[in-house]
């Protein structure tokens, strides 16, 4: 999926590239989510960047409400990690690890080109399979493994 796939599917939401230097330049935010409005950050650097970036503002929109630009509140910090889990499963969903794996790829930075995603974001969307799930999934006849990440098909 590329970063115009994602703003073209979520069309119903006010999408913009804003400078945010304009409106906070304190502020170093990548995205902001106000509603259906979605602010992202118009001098990231890759689209790669920009579609995780996207996917977690679109996280924040489908599972959070309010303010919660306040990190040090217990409750802010548990809407924020939902939403990055959302963007997790929306950009690197277990089942194109497996496609991953029918078409050869072997190593993390190959996964993350093929999924479009960077390579810290794929990171920290295997630490959140291995916190739903444990060590590995089932799913179909393959198995998961998060750590080390694997993919195994399952012969009857």
């Amino acid at each position: 999926m590329t970063y115009d796939e994602l703003v073209i599917q979520y069309d119903m939401l006010k999408i913009k590239e804003v400078d945010f230097n304009k409106i906070d330049p304190e502020e170093e935010l990548s995205g902001l989510c106000i509603n259906e409005n979605i602010l992202i950050r118009e001098n990231i650097d890759t689209n790669v960047e920009k579609i995780c970036v996207l996917a977690e503002e679109l996280g924040h929109y489908f599972t959070t409400h309010g303010n919660i630009l306040d990190q040090t509140k217990p409750e802010n910090v548990k809407q924020e990690k939902r939403a990055r889990n959302w963007a997790y499963e929306k950009l690197v969903p277990l089942e194109r690890l497996i496609d991953a794996y029918e078409n050869g790829i072997r190593n993390r930075f190959e996964l993350s080109l093929h999924m479009g995603v960077t390579e810290n974001f794929l990171e920290e969307a295997m630490r959140h399979y291995r916190e739903k799930y444990g060590l590995y999934h089932t799913l179909s006849n393959y198995i998961i493994y998060f750590e080390p990440l694997g993919v195994f098909k399952v012969l009857e």
